[in-house]
């Protein structure tokens, strides 16, 4: 609780101890939430009935227990009777006498998320002066007039009560809409589980994070909302929370491989507070970060060995040639063109250890992965044997991908190389691609070939490791693992029944559509506003929104770049559409929309001063008129 919400409280419960009446506000599940001091003091009950999240059902025990509500029935048919009545959440008014001989009304009023607030007044003064009024009314004097005061009073005083409870019911029913306002707009689930694991709260945003999940979940446990597998992986950390520790975890979501980070937080009265966030953004940036730091590792220590190395080399290979030009037998000559071979292997070998670990940033670009498949395709085929086959299955989005074309196209290239190498020279290489949800790219690129051996499945990955002999440099496999992970991916390999995969996951990033402009939506509908908005944006416009003529004007006159107005005729508060195109720059493009029929004198004018769309309209109509006002 923040320092405002205290402040409140605080005021709150203040003020509720200053009236004269004991005040009690009960939640759907008949807990206490709040009480004043009056209530403790009128039934004489223990502190640990008038603390937050008591039992009603407790209450009512204590009191029956002690024939506040005579002897006429059990104590146990007592308390059933009034539980019953209470989670009925009617209205209700009624009287009765204590056994003390004191009178007191109790009303009762639901609240609007469940749960209800009751007022006790004690009315004896009232109920003695009435009966006096019965008793005596041949004899109604000084006295009758004091009662009838004192009954006036107590009227005045019960009547500023249930304002100033009116007032308090307001203010919560205020607080609870700004809280609940607050947990919807945040990109995360939260909610409550009660004792027993069911959600007694939650904002609605469930499915935001696990798709497929439902977004109304109150009442369900918690393995009914999550499914059984997502279950399963929270479950041993729930267990923890029902049992007083916080537990916080990340997991991956088996439907479109996002991650998930949980966060279980026990309360004092036995529920656990759950806060879920897919960090699957984080998650690829801090790969990124995690392969950056690698790689600058790796560049500090191999900088100085290479260069040194890269010495030695120019050196045996300059003392080579000077020995070729030698009288030398001809063995000797064939010694050293082999000497000579291997140092420039290795110098080979030194640019590729620099190309690992050398300022290789990637640079993402709209990149159409259709084009780009197909490119690579072309690209290899001659590379390839007459008896190996190359095919694409291309199942992406037709939608330019945020992608650094060259290093992604260089790392399949160098995977479509290995598979050649392992099909030898008949077989069939394939390079299949789809997403994952909106999440992930997956390329994969499978051969015919033995397959991966099983110190190579767990070893291929490492620089230096080959199965080639000596016709491998063991860098390949890392190269493609080391440009997979600088984009925020991931690689994975795996034998088939007909061969052997490399798996390549890429973050999932829509290319932003081209913006054609900044345009002034002025509409006084929120879902209306919501629909053109989403039209004007898949036009490639960016938007800002007012919902009157007063909002539309001041945004004129603030921002500079606005090259296009959108408005309705009617709007809310003074003013029309009619007077925002009155008051614009002249040049400005503006485009009236209406309902009203073509006989409203506010159409015939609107249609003076520009185009008119009538509503509905489509994209495509809306599309044409743009076009039309730019030309």
């Amino acid at each position: 609780m923040d320092i405002t919400e205290q402040r409140i409280k605080a005021m709150t419960t203040a003020g509720l101890n200053l009236i004269g009446q004991a005040l009690s506000i009960y939640d759907s599940k008949l807990k206490l939430v709040l009480s004043n001091r009056r209530f403790k003091e009128m039934f004489d009950l223990p502190d640990e009935l008038v603390e937050r999240g008591a039992l009603f059902r407790d209450t009512i025990h204590f009191l029956a227990s002690r024939g506040e509500y005579g002897d006429e029935e059990s104590v146990e048919e007592m308390v059933n009777l009034r539980v019953e009545q209470a989670l009925a959440f009617e209205p209700h008014y009624m009287e009765r006498v204590r056994p003390n001989g004191q009178v007191i009304s109790i009303e009762g009023a639901p609240l609007p998320q469940g749960g209800w607030v009751a007022v006790y007044t004690d009315i004896t003064g009232t109920r003695r002066a009435e009966n006096l009024l019965r008793a005596r009314s041949e004899e109604l004097s000084e006295q009758l007039l004091g009662h009838a005061e004192e009954l006036s009073a107590t009227n005045r005083k019960l009547a500023a009560t249930i304002t100033a409870l009116e007032e308090a019911k307001r203010e919560l029913t205020e607080i609870e809409a700004r809280t609940r306002m607050m947990t919807e707009m945040m990109p995360a689930h939260i909610a409550h589980l009660d004792s027993t694991g069911r959600y007694d709260y939650s904002n609605r945003r469930l499915s935001a994070v696990l798709p497929g999940r439902p977004s109304e979940i109150l009442g369900l446990h918690i393995s009914e909302a999550l499914g059984a597998a997502a279950f399963q992986r929270v479950e041993t950390h729930l267990a923890k929370a029902y049992d007083g520790e916080t537990s916080v975890f990340e997991f991956n979501e088996n439907q479109d491989s996002r991650r998930i980070r949980v966060s279980f937080t026990p309360d004092d009265a036995g529920g656990v507070y759950v806060m879920s966030v897919d960090i699957t953004e984080e998650t690829q940036a801090r790969v990124v970060l995690q392969q950056t730091r690698r790689r600058a590792m790796a560049a500090q220590m191999t900088s100085g060995l290479a260069h040194d190395f890269s010495n030695l080399l120019t050196i045996i290979l300059g003392m080579q040639s000077k020995l070729n030009k030698m009288d030398l037998s001809d063995e000797a000559h064939e010694l050293v063109a082999a000497t000579q071979q291997t140092a420039r292997r290795g110098g080979q070998l030194l640019n590729r250890i620099a190309d690992m670990t050398g300022n290789r940033t990637p640079q993402p670009q709209a990149t159409d992965m259709r084009a780009l498949l197909e490119d690579l395709r072309i690209l290899a085929s001659p590379s390839l044997p007459r008896g190996v086959g190359l095919s694409v299955v291309n199942t992406l989005p037709d939608r330019a991908l945020m992608l650094d074309p060259g290093m992604v196209q260089d790392a399949l290239l160098n995977l479509v190389l290995n598979a050649r190498d392992a099909c030898g020279s008949s077989g069939q290489i394939t390079i299949s691609a789809h997403t994952i949800g909106e999440i992930w790219i997956e390329v994969t690129v499978s051969d015919t070939g033995p397959g991966f051996t099983p110190e190579a499945l767990e070893k291929a990955l490492n620089p230096f490791f080959t199965t080639k002999g000596s016709d491998g440099s063991g860098l390949g496999l890392p190269m493609v693992y080391d440009t997979v992970k600088l984009a925020g991916g991931d690689l994975h390999l795996k034998n088939t029944p007909s061969g052997a995969s490399v798996v390549l996951r890429l973050p999932f990033r829509p290319a932003p559509p081209v913006q054609n402009g900044l345009v002034l939506l002025v509409e006084d509908s929120e879902d209306l506003r919501g629909q053109f908005r989403d039209m004007l944006v898949e036009l490639g416009f960016a938007v800002i929104e007012a919902n009157s003529v007063d909002e539309a004007l001041a945004l004129i006159n603030s921002v500079e770049d606005i090259s296009l107005v959108l408005s309705d005729i009617r709007l809310e508060g003074s003013g029309t559409g009619l007077d925002i195109l009155r008051q614009v720059k002249p040049g400005l493009p503006c485009i009236l929309m209406t309902s009203l029929p073509s006989s409203d004198p506010l159409y015939r004018r609107g249609l003076a001063l520009g185009p008119v769309l009538r509503k509905p309209f489509s994209q495509a109509q809306l599309s044409a008129l743009i076009q039309t006002e730019a030309a």
